[in-house]
């Protein structure tokens, strides 16, 4: 029977078998003790190769990237008598070959890959009780390499070959045998049992589970229940938070509280991490309906509801001094948990189903991208301890489903370019307008649904990976769905940045170059082409099945032409449009009152995301957002200053003295406001407006500065803003100028991540007091107005008890004052 609820889901799901019988290790070269000796960095700790320590962060992606370009030319042997084909790869069994009558290369069938019957249910077996399988023993290309290396270091006199290369090097060939033994789909191979599961009803019950296109601007039911659930778990923790009996609390004035993590790679992820454990610690997180990430701030509540993370911040920290001191893209690390049970067949799973299950998807540098991030964040100390209840964003339901814990948002864009709809005969002006018209439609996960505003329309988040036609899913012919998009695969999308645009490459390193001979001309010259690179994205983003295929007629007309006939959605990392997740936080029907950022973006005052959000509150009607918040401009700055300080002229001793003291405590933290030298400080609060006005532009939002302006009637949303900037009380860190807090860093040392929850902590204790002040004056206004509701409903009902007497002609000719 199809159809079921999220707890039915989740109770009847068993754990499928990760320990596969053993596959004998195929090693072609080189000692098991070969990589003993290597430091934690994944480096040889000789002398004579300490000069490659710095270039490891580069090295190690391309040194990957060749392994999967050098792998794709090997041959693969696929079942006994079938051609060998040079042309797919590592991953050539994934892709249907004209060479072999358009077959199936997995098991010979003659239906489309993503309407087949799922592979035989049995293994042959030898009779010595091996289980058959066809792996290539030829050394290939990697054979030959490891031989050019040896007779280069026959021929040159005197060389040493190994203080070139690391000796790992040596073990790449018996790497990538065992792995394209395992995904050759032969009986007995991973890639076998892993299609066989996502066939089995028992492992992924959600392949028989139907799922239709939901078109509507509302909340889906699932989160609707979620809210009242979570209100009863906010009250008691409100109560503690801001200091109020219990009983003081309605659940009508409990405000929404959504708190949010910018975009940033591993230094969001570290620094979101330690914020969101500062806000536990002091109730504020226990306070929250809901979280929303972008980027490695998606991967921080990825790791937070599974079985690694267990709801405990502090436990993620220490999870992650273990694990981030290798590149994700160090070959001996990634390939071994690749290869090797039970992380092989955990990690692999999304891959296979996938591209098995889609024969027109794509693979590419996001889906390795993302294999890679699993395989160093999602692999626990003990990789025995692997949970397949981590591999879907579905199955975090066990968590949320009674309220205990917030509702997770992840975000993904897609960039819509219509040039590409305008026809070649139209005009030079026509095609100028559509460039300039390129946007960027934002999708959201939820354990509940993915879905997009833009598009009004969602699918349940267990249908994500399968096709859809008219808003209905495609079956394939055994019946049965594909299971849901695996995490690995998510990790990928959500922090693909180097999917960005040139122009946003650009943007990257402009402040790098910009001290360079010529450096004017070169930038005026780019700054002319912006509006072309923008359109350029030099790698391609991950594709998903496009749920709104063919939905031309069921969809809002805004909607562009190329989303109705594209077969699959490219999305890419939400922070190509803004770095912190701010828009899903204002759909309607969320209500949020109070948003908490922490924003640990690589440049916070220029990149300024707090601001762009005024264009998409503009575009979309909303009312109650602060309008002009975030970073000042540099000019209005000193200025700003100059100002301030004729203001605070005193006219007397007893005033100066009274000023000085009001400054202190600011600077202490515990005042209203921790203004800094550049305009904001390790906290600012804005509060926005509901008040109808008649000019077409509501007038600038300032700071906060009493809590009297949180209370005012037609109050808005209250926004919290804590960047990651230098703190006094964390020294020695500087997201400026530390080199290991650049974005594309992939490799912090237990003592960085230390300094990194040190600097987040220390900008969130600076704002704590203004932070409880915050919500506790949103707690009151909405008390007040709640009190004002009920006062006013009660002198309504008296005015109509009173006219229906009168009607009756009782009153005063019946009964006393007390009638």
């Amino acid at each position: 029977m199809r159809g079921a609820n999220s707890l039915n889901r989740i109770s009847r799901r068993p754990r499928p078998t990760l320990c596969r019988s053993p596959i004998p290790r195929c090693w072609s070269s080189g000692p098991k003790s070969n990589t003993d000796h290597l430091d934690e960095s994944g480096i040889s700790s000789r002398s004579q190769l300490s000069w490659l320590r710095w270039s490891l962060g580069i090295a190690s992606p391309v040194a990957l990237t060749g392994l999967v370009y050098t792998a794709n030319s090997q041959p693969i042997l696929l079942d006994e008598g079938s051609p060998a084909d040079n042309s797919g790869g590592l991953f050539s069994f994934f892709k249907a070959n004209d060479a072999v009558d358009k077959q199936d290369i997995f098991n010979n069938s003659t239906s489309q890959a993503r309407t087949q019957a799922p592979p035989s249910q049995t293994r042959v077996q030898e009779s010595d009780g091996t289980v058959t399988g066809s792996a290539d023993e030829s050394g290939g290309k990697e054979a030959e390499a490891v031989d050019f290396l040896t007779i280069l270091k026959k021929t040159v006199t005197g060389f040493d070959v190994s203080f070139i290369l690391p000796d790992w090097f040596k073990l790449l060939p018996g790497f990538i045998r065992k792995l394209q033994s395992e995904l050759s789909m032969s009986p007995g191979s991973l890639a076998e049992e892993i299609w066989r599961e996502a066939n089995d009803v028992e492992t992924n019950p959600e392949i028989m589970w139907d799922a239709t296109v939901r078109v509507s601007r509302e909340l889906c039911r699932d989160e609707q229940v979620f809210l009242g659930k979570r209100k009863r778990h906010i009250r008691q923790a409100l109560s503690e938070y801001i200091g109020v009996p219990i009983e003081d609390i309605h659940p009508d004035d409990i405000p929404t509280i959504a708190i949010c993590g910018s975009g940033g790679g591993l230094r969001a992820m570290v620094a979101g991490t330690s914020s969101m454990l500062s806000a536990g610690e002091a109730g504020l997180f226990d306070c929250a309906t809901y979280t929303a990430g972008v980027s490695g701030s998606c991967w921080l509540q990825t790791m937070f509801y599974s079985s690694i993370g267990k709801r405990d911040h502090a436990r993620m920290i220490e999870h992650l001094k273990h694990r981030l001191g290798v590149h994700i893209a160090f070959p001996p690390a990634a390939l071994s948990l690749i290869s090797q049970a039970p992380t092989n067949k955990y990690l692999l799973s999304g891959i296979v189903e996938k591209l098995k299950g889609l024969p027109n998807a794509d693979f590419g540098l996001v889906d390795i991208y993302g294999l890679l991030l699993a395989a160093r964040l999602m692999i626990p100390k003990g990789e025995l301890a692997v949970d397949y209840y981590d591999l879907k964003v579905s199955d975090q339901c066990r968590f949320i489903d009674k309220g205990a814990f917030p509702l997770p948002i992840y975000t993904a864009v897609r960039h819509e370019i219509p040039d590409d709809a305008v026809p070649a005969v139209s005009t030079e002006a026509l095609k100028e307008q559509a460039r300039k018209e390129a946007w960027f439609q934002w999708f959201e996960w939820t354990p509940y649904e993915f879905f997009c505003e833009e598009l009004e329309a969602g699918i349940p988040t267990y249908a994500v990976g399968r096709s859809f036609d008219r808003g209905r899913t495609v079956w394939r012919d055994n019946g049965l769905a594909l299971p849901e998009l695996r995490i690995p695969v998510l990790m990928g999308i959500w922090g693909s940045a180097f999917c960005a645009t040139l122009s946003h490459y650009y943007k990257e390193i402009r402040p790098i170059v910009k001290g360079l001979a010529g450096f004017g001309g070169i930038d005026e010259l780019i700054a002319e082409k912006d509006e072309d690179l923008v359109k350029l994205h030099p790698i391609d983003p991950a594709t998903i099945p496009n749920f709104a295929m063919n939905m031309k007629d069921l969809l809002p007309t805004t909607c562009p032409e190329s989303i109705h006939k594209a077969e699959h959605l490219q999305l890419m990392d939400a922070g190509m449009s803004n770095n912190l997740p701010i828009y899903p936080l204002l759909r309607p029907g969320r209500e949020v009152d109070i948003i908490v950022a922490f924003d640990a973006s690589a440049d916070v005052r220029k990149d300024n995301w707090i601001k762009v959000t005024d264009g998409y509150v503009r575009q979309r009607g909303i009312r109650g957002w602060p309008m002009g918040s975030g970073w000042p401009p540099e000019d209005e700055t000193s200025s700003q200053a100059a100002e301030e300080l004729e203001q605070a002229s005193a006219h007397s001793a007893e005033e100066a003295e009274a000023k000085v003291e009001r400054a202190q405590v600011q600077d202490e933290g515990t005042g209203p406001s921790t203004k800094s030298k550049s305009g904001l400080g390790y906290c600012t609060v804005w509060i926005g407006s509901k008040e109808e006005r008649q000019e077409s532009e509501p007038p600038p939002s300032k700071q906060v500065e009493e809590d009297w302006q949180l209370m005012e009637p037609n109050a808005g949303v209250a926004v919290v803003y804590f960047p990651l900037i230098p703190n006094d009380k964390a020294p020695g860190v500087d997201p400026q100028k530390s080199d290991f807090l650049s974005t594309w860093n992939f490799v912090y040392s237990s003592e960085e991540v230390d300094k990194v929850v040190d600097l987040a902590r220390a900008n969130f204790e600076a704002g704590k007091e203004q932070t409880r002040r915050t919500v506790k004056a949103v707690w009151e206004r909405k008390r007040k107005q709640r009190l004002e509701r009920e006062r006013q409903d009660r002198d309504s009902r008296w005015a109509l008890n009173l006219a229906k007497q009168r009607n009756k002609g009782r009153y005063g000719d019946q009964g006393d004052h007390f009638s």
